[in-house]
């Protein structure tokens, strides 16, 4: 290990590699580890009367994930802000611990992390952000929301075609995977690759063919961005103007700040962060707001008759049920104490979005939908310096997607019991909340 006395507190109780224990007499506030099986289909269908007790029991648990795998899950809305503000709690791959590598959940050769924003601390953190917001400006997500339109209403047309479809392979997965291939330059005929490695990326199994697709599509992912890069590189227009830019990759090629730039490497891995990211956010965002407006009839009926409250209700969609259910792991690099337990050095933490959200410190009658209420200070998109930084292009395809769908067909109903649709089930470090499929009637 890299990080002195981090093996004694890393935790892993996976078959097949080697344990690493917590020292409990070295930090006696230690909790036990909780019983409750936090990744069962049970959990997965509905998490949030199970987050309901975890932060009534206490705001930082031990639990026990797939695997065997043990980290620390935080849960109240007030010590997942200041987790999410905590430079001790380390985002940086150098610092986590070797069962993370053992299992391969944790690699830069192949492409997984790589060297981006979301894996990085400052000051290479601050410095990454500062050169990728300069292609990724309000402004420059707001000017794509007429071509949003335009790829929501083509997708529609066809949907309409038939009684019953599924919502999310018929807009929520190709709507947002299309933004972002034209947003990178993409050509329209390699879109389906990017579909299929996406999937692969955010595959359920880290054994067998899954591990194996998971493998093949890091390389072949890095390949084609690597190589879109040689080519926008070569045929790219002399301008220093970002703005001028025909495509996300061309712009970010000239992100200069004070004759700094992107390294290759930190291009690649930047633009392997926005494709994955930037496309299973919305793809959730818009599964999981209808299926709330769906078994929200009122909630339904008086966005349909006030489409003005269109941006204050994903504000609300997004605080119900959001896409992001935890954040990508972080690695405490000294002990912290949040709320009074200790968590100890070389931990992996995992801060609960999800549950921060429901938190009736926080918000009054938080299991209730109200679309009228005021919820911008949620965290569905992180908070501090890591917060997503897609969350504006996020909201604007959310607003066209669920503003179309409830303009077009204001009798849209479920199309099987909402007990019986399936959610998601991923790896250990998954840190999405979506569904496998949205079943509707049109008419």
């Amino acid at each position: 290990m890299e990080d002195g006395g981090a093996r004694d507190s890393n935790i892993c109780r996976t078959a097949g590699f080697s344990a690493y224990r917590i020292d409990n007499d070295r930090c006696p506030s230690l909790s036990e580890v909780t019983a409750m099986d936090l990744f069962n289909d049970a959990f997965r269908c509905d998490p949030y009367h199970e987050y309901a007790q975890l932060r009534a029991e206490s705001p930082i648990h031990r639990v026990n994930g797939p695997m065997g795998l043990e980290m620390w899950l935080v849960t109240r809305y007030e010590d997942v802000r200041a987790a999410l503000n905590e430079p001790r709690l380390s985002k940086s791959p150098h610092n986590a611990p070797q069962w993370m590598r053992d299992l391969g959940l944790v690699t830069e050769d192949e492409g997984r992390v790589g060297q981006n924003m979301l894996a990085s601390d400052p000051p290479d953190h601050t410095r990454l952000r500062k050169l990728v917001t300069k292609a990724f400006t309000r402004r420059r997500m707001e000017s794509l929301r007429p071509r949003i339109q335009q790829i929501t209403d083509e997708m529609i047309d066809a949907m309409s075609e038939k009684d019953e479809v599924d919502l999310i392979d018929g807009l929520a997965f190709p709507l947002p995977i299309t933004v972002i291939c034209e947003l990178l330059g993409v050509p329209t005929a390699d879109r389906y690759s990017f579909r299929i490695w996406t999937r692969a990326l955010t595959a359920p199994s880290l054994t067998g063919e899954g591990l194996r697709a998971l493998r093949r599509a890091r390389a072949d992912i890095s390949k084609y961005l690597t190589d879109l890069i040689a080519y926008r590189r070569a045929h790219a227009e002399p301008s220093f103007s970002i703005d001028d830019q025909p495509d996300l990759v061309s712009a970010l090629i000239i992100a200069v700040d004070e004759q700094d730039r992107l390294s290759d490497q930190e291009l690649l891995g930047t633009l392997q962060l926005l494709l994955v990211a930037g496309h299973e956010t919305t793809v959730n965002l818009i599964g999981n707001g209808m299926v709330a407006l769906l078994r929200h009839p009122e909630q339904r009926a008086l966005l349909h008759a006030e489409p003005e409250l269109l941006p204050g209700a994903v504000e609300e969609l997004l605080r119900y049920d959001g896409p992001v259910e935890r954040t990508t792991p972080r690695y405490a690099i000294e002990d912290i104490t949040l709320s009074g337990t200790t968590i100890p050095a070389g931990s992996v933490v995992s801060v609960a979005l999800a549950s921060a959200n429901r938190d009736s410190e926080r918000t009054p009658n938080p299991d209730a939908l109200d679309i009228t209420r005021s919820t911008h200070d949620n965290v569905a998109f992180g908070h501090g310096i890591h917060h997503c930084l897609g969350a504006q292009l996020a909201r604007i395809e959310g607003e066209v997607a669920i503003g179309t769908l409830l303009r077009r067909f204001p009798a849209l109903g479920l199309a099987c019991p909402a007990e019986e649709l399936r959610w998601k089930y991923g790896t250990a470090v998954d840190i999405f909340r979506g569904l496998e499929s949205l079943p509707v009637r049109l008419i």
